[in-house]
């Protein structure tokens, strides 16, 4: 699995104009779902993204976990949204045309996808808000630093 994971100040997601997902301050992860995942590597991902110290503390470093955040984010409110983006695994070795065959099929890569979605609701104790899987998707989001990270279960880094 490959995610890019976005500190935020706000996200969103919507479908044919309605809104799937949405959230305050915490993290946008678009993921991608590579052919021969498993549900082991989802978890790790979940955990590593829950973990990762991406938000400043009262010193301004980067020291906190999207656990850790204390900005008035109300109790069951969710602190990521996931969306689901096969274009992560792409490959431009060849011409122009980007090839998209490292890239899970759908009946793999939804339930993975859905086990990610668990595994990180888990690992951050809050809901998790998300897009739809397969669907076109206009995302917007205020990106917060910026803060822009790759993480790809794979490598383990």
């Amino acid at each position: 699995m490959r995610a890019v994971i976005q500190r935020v100040s706000s996200a969103r997601v919507q479908v044919a104009g309605e809104t799937t997902g949405e959230i305050g301050p915490g993290l946008l992860v678009l993921l991608g779902v590579q052919a021969g995942d498993t549900d082991d590597e989802a978890r790790w991902l979940a955990e590593k993204i829950a973990s990762l110290r991406i938000f400043e503390d009262a010193g301004g470093k980067l020291n906190l976990a999207v656990t850790g955040l204390d900005r008035g984010v109300p109790p069951g409110r969710p602190l990521a949204l996931v969306v689901s983006q096969f274009t992560l695994l792409a490959s431009t070795r060849k011409g122009a045309r980007p090839s998209f065959n490292d890239a899970a099929k759908p009946e793999a890569a939804v339930p993975l996808y859905e086990s990610f979605v668990r595994h990180l609701a888990q690992a951050t104790a809050a809901p998790v808000a998300t897009g739809r899987f397969g669907a076109r998707m206009a995302v917007s989001l205020v990106n917060d630093g910026p803060v822009t990270l790759l993480v790809d279960s794979r490598l383990r880094e």
